[in-house]
């Protein structure tokens, strides 16, 4: 199936994308690899699950958080090159603040690994890294970074 009858089939839509909250590229292209900046658990402009895992944020939120910061991964890539030109999701890099003893990364990153598979099939097959990090921007409990192998190379679009 094509990703977009994946996000249907799930219930699921792209968010709308945001813009890059700094001086850099929501997306950079470097010959067959495409570098998606991190995105955060933002919907439609509202920040969202804001607080640490295991105090203000339970882990069955980290997860939807995860998913959402997924969703705008997935956002970003087919606005700036298309999920047609998408030959593989290469890594994801996921990033968490927790409180105390929490320690359900692994758990709280397959809400987001999952996701990219469900979405892009095998296409969605990747390693990850995931870091506990004393603190994210405005106080997010997640975000999300990802690399993906391209097709060919693109024009802007």
């Amino acid at each position: 199936m094509l990703p977009q009858e994946n996000l249907k089939r799930l219930n699921l839509s792209l968010p709308q994308v945001s813009t890059p909250g700094g001086s850099y590229q929501s997306v950079n292209v470097r010959g067959l690899i495409a570098y998606v900046a991190v995105q955060f658990p933002i919907l439609d402009g509202k920040f969202l699950y804001q607080g640490k895992l295991g105090k203000e944020i339970t882990t069955d939120e980290g997860i939807m958080a995860m998913r959402l910061c997924a969703l705008n991964l997935l956002a970003q890539i087919n606005a700036k090159v298309g999920f047609e030109n998408i030959a593989g999701l290469n890594h994801l890099d996921a990033n968490y603040v927790a409180d105390g003893i929490w320690d359900d990364g692994p758990l709280l990153v397959d809400g987001a690994s999952q996701l990219m598979i469900d979405v892009l099939e095998d296409r969605g097959l990747h390693s990850r890294s995931i870091y506990g990090v004393a603190r994210l921007p405005r106080d997010f409990c997640v975000s999300l970074t990802a690399s993906f192998t391209l097709r060919s190379t693109i024009n802007d679009r």
